[in-house]
């Protein structure tokens, strides 16, 4: 580390610069968007270009208030013409020195010229890439370490072999720069590592878009901050295709993505779409527990069959004639289903392959035909009835009826409410919550669907329909979804209710106007000023001021069940279950997707110990597989004692390699119950400003936790934990994904029973500490 105070007042000048030029960026972007904001009416062509217009300006504003921290965290120093002429564009070899940092920043006075060179330009990858061995025409690299705008410290590394060879940790960049992250207390919130990527880490960021790329790596080797980067990396190099088909990224909780939440918007990326498998159904936020075995049952592929049996099993057969009593028709009269009718209608709408919701319209003109035949005949026979046409005939006169009195015989059924209330009964238009919470609902539906199942396992499934829908039950919504189709008809009367309410509101706010113009007054301006109410009517206001696309693409896709994504990111991805992975692969067909884990940290029952066994049904063999090797968060002291438990998991697989030491020894202690509040008080004064997190068996949570909230300050525990208070009360599923400077593990005996993959739970939750680690045991 350098405090050569002409060195740092050296770079002060520079970043100074810097931050003058961003804030002209920013004010020239918030000055643009206001005037468009001013802006009103126009053709329809300027709306368009003015909305355009305000969602770039708006994402201008935000993302460089989102680069104020650290704006500028490099520089590389090159030979002698090595660094020379540097492309405007971020992509040539860059100045000498090269400046790099969050974005890029250009000199328009001087011939554009680069001032900052974006960290995902190919200009900036030396930063990351360049060792001693290799250096790239780099002489030395320097880490720019900044509060608010100020420089504090400059670590420095001298590119030569004599260096390499005094190198402690071969294959390291920027170690000092490193390592300070890492010893740095955790403050709730994930940091990006933009300054301090490594080059293991950096060619997966900047992999190809195309195909399936696996991310293995165990504890601490920084996946997640990986999975983020990529997704900055991606939207910046495909810009054109990602800005419009989104980026989504799917977390295990929502306390994960609270917790990864300012990393995107600090590397100046915020159209992404972040959110569970809970939330992957639009309409339905799924947040209802469930045991873990009946999540497992619902994850299995055989669901998909389920799915389609319940379907089928909503199209009914009746057992014996169904009477059906006309009212307008043939008013009194009553006609016959025969069952044998409804079969070969039946059956015709399923060879039609539609999904269920679609096949309706077949099934019911096979229907109502049969029943205008019917009727027709009944007619034609009846020596006293009347011609529903409207005509009277002599009493036993045959009726002959044309095509044309036909279809009028079948407007006027379709018009009959036992008609209409019998078609819904045999074949009803369904949504997918209907189909799925009916389903868990009724023994009957469960029996008749589910016959691939065991009793047990149906019972297991049978639930009360109030309370909601569980993240297990998300992929099975999205597989009815597919079953059942959406109904155009209802859609386009949604679609009509809503264009009639935007006239009624139109007419409102017209009428308003007009009573707003007094007698007096439009004694004087009669003929002679035009009003609101003269110039336009309720149905062109309406459609003026209907809502636009002004929503990104993120926002449209949350939205859109059937939105194909252009790429999607998986983290924690070894614990999906297979019906979760058929709902990703519908979100992406072009199957260009990111799924980083670690089979070794498996908790969930439905999720997976091969990636092949995840992979292969979609892509068979044409996936890429990329390992993380290194442990940067975890020190060694702590790993030496998941290695343990990692072996008993599988004793092929090994421990990452840890990057440091502490010289702090994890300790063990008996557990007593009335002394943990204590032990969490020692921890968190361990720590100072850093975190506590302590691990509790999910079963002991109710147990244990509301003594520690009483007795300890800052204490956050419950469904959606604050992470940014300074102790919190978890269970391995919600600590999944997360850090803290000190983690105290209670009756990891009891946390190994809970489920039948408690080993591994055990190993995430001994490889959550940065620094200390406790072990608070009953036996």
């Amino acid at each position: 580390m350098s405090s050569n105070s002409a060195e740092i007042s050296h770079e002060q000048g520079y970043v100074s610069a810097l931050y003058r030029r961003l804030d002209e960026m920013r004010e020239q972007s918030a000055r643009r968007l206001a005037t468009l904001l001013r802006q009103a009416g126009g053709t329809p062509q300027a709306k368009t270009e003015r909305d355009s217009g305000v969602a770039l300006y708006t994402d201008q504003v935000a993302q460089y208030g989102a680069v104020e921290a650290g704006l500028c965290f490099g520089r590389l120093d090159f030979d002698e013409g090595e660094g020379e002429g540097a492309a405007a564009d971020g992509d040539g070899p860059g100045d000498n020195p090269r400046y790099i940092g969050r974005i890029g920043i250009f000199d328009e006075a001087h011939d554009h010229r680069s001032l900052l060179v974006d960290w995902r330009a190919p200009a900036a990858r030396p930063f990351y890439l360049a060792t001693a061995a290799s250096p790239d025409g780099v002489t030395r690299r320097r880490h720019i370490r900044t509060r608010r705008r100020s420089v504090v410290a400059l670590d420095d590394e001298v590119l030569d072999l004599e260096a390499a060879r005094e190198s402690v940790h071969e294959g390291l960049t920027g170690e000092a720069a490193l390592l300070s992250a890492l010893s740095a207390s955790r403050t709730g919130r994930m940091r990006d590592i933009v300054e301090t990527i490594q080059a293991e880490q950096d060619r997966i960021i900047r992999a190809p878009l195309d195909g399936v790329l696996v991310v293995q790596g165990g504890p601490g080797t920084g996946k997640t901050a990986v999975a983020l980067h990529r997704a900055a990396y991606l939207l910046y190099t495909h810009r054109r295709e990602l800005s419009t088909r989104a980026v989504l990224i799917v977390g295990p909780n929502q306390t994960f993505l609270r917790y990864i939440s300012q990393v995107l918007p600090s590397l100046a990326e915020t159209g992404v779409l972040l959110g569970t498998l809970g939330d992957l159904f639009p309409g339905v936020i799924a947040r209802r527990s469930e045991p873990a075995e009946v999540a497992e049952i619902k994850g299995r592929p055989v669901m998909a069959d389920v799915l389609a049996a319940a379907v089928r099993d909503r199209q009914r057969l009746p057992d014996e004639p169904l009477p059906i009593t006309l009212e307008t028709a043939a008013q009194g009269e009553t006609l016959y289903l025969q069952p044998a009718t409804v079969r070969a209608a039946r059956e015709r709408a399923r060879r039609s392959d539609k999904p269920h919701n679609l096949a309706r319209a077949l099934f019911d003109t096979e229907i109502v035909h049969s029943l205008a035949t019917q009727l027709a005949e009944k007619i034609g026979t009846d020596p006293y009835a009347d011609d529903p046409l409207g005509g009277d005939d002599a009493p036993g006169e045959e009726i002959l009826f044309d095509e044309g009195d036909l279809a009028e015989i079948r407007r006027e059924l379709r018009k009959e409410p036992e008609v209409l209330g019998t078609l819904d009964w045999l074949w009803p238009i369904l949504t997918p919550q209907q189909l799925v919470a009916g389903l868990f609902a009724s023994d009957k539906r469960l029996d008749a669907a589910s016959s691939l199942l065991t009793e047990s396992e149906r019972a297991a499934l049978r639930r009360d329909p109030r309370g909601g829908f569980t993240p297990a039950d998300v992929p099975l919504l999205d597989e009815a979804a597919e079953l059942l189709g959406e109904d155009e008809a209802s859609k386009a009367a949604l679609a009509e209710r809503l264009r009639q309410a935007r006239i009624a509101y139109a007419e409102g706010a017209l009428e308003i106007a007009r009573g707003s113009v007094s007698i007096d007054a439009e004694d004087e301006v009669e003929n002679e000023i035009l009003s609101a109410t003269d110039i336009i009517g309720a149905s062109e206001l309406a459609e003026r001021y209907e809502d636009g696309d002004r929503l990104t693409a993120a926002q449209r896709a949350a939205a859109d069940r059937t939105w194909a994504f252009g790429h999607v990111i998986v983290d924690e991805a070894q614990e999906l279950s297979p019906m979760a992975w058929r709902l990703l692969m519908r979100r992406c067909p072009s199957r260009s997707m990111t799924a980083v884990g670690d089979v070794a940290q498996t908790g969930d029952l439905a999720g997976t110990s091969s990636w092949d066994g995840i992979f292969a049904p979609y892509v068979a063999d044409r996936w890429r597989l990329s390992e993380l090797k290194v442990n940067y968060r975890t020190p060694a002291e702590i790993m030496a004692v998941a290695a343990d438990v990692l072996a008993r998991i599988d004793p092929s697989l090994e421990p990452p390699r840890s990057v440091r030491q502490t010289g702090v020894e994890p300790w063990v202690r008996p557990l007593d119950a009335a002394q943990l509040p204590k032990v969490v008080l020692d921890e968190a004064a361990e720590v100072g400003d850093g975190r506590v997190g302590v691990i509790v068996p999910a079963g002991r949570i109710a147990e244990l936790g509301p003594p520690i909230a009483d007795a300890v300050p800052e204490v956050v525990l419950g469904a959606q934990p604050d992470l940014e208070k300074r102790v919190a009360v978890l269970t391995v599923r919600q600590a999944k994904g997360l850090e803290f400077d000190a983690v105290v593990v209670v009756d990891p005996d009891a946390i190994v029973a809970e489920s039948p993959r408690g080993q591994n739970d055990l190993y995430v939750a001994l490889t959550r500490a940065t620094q200390r680690l406790g072990i608070l045991t009953a036996a």
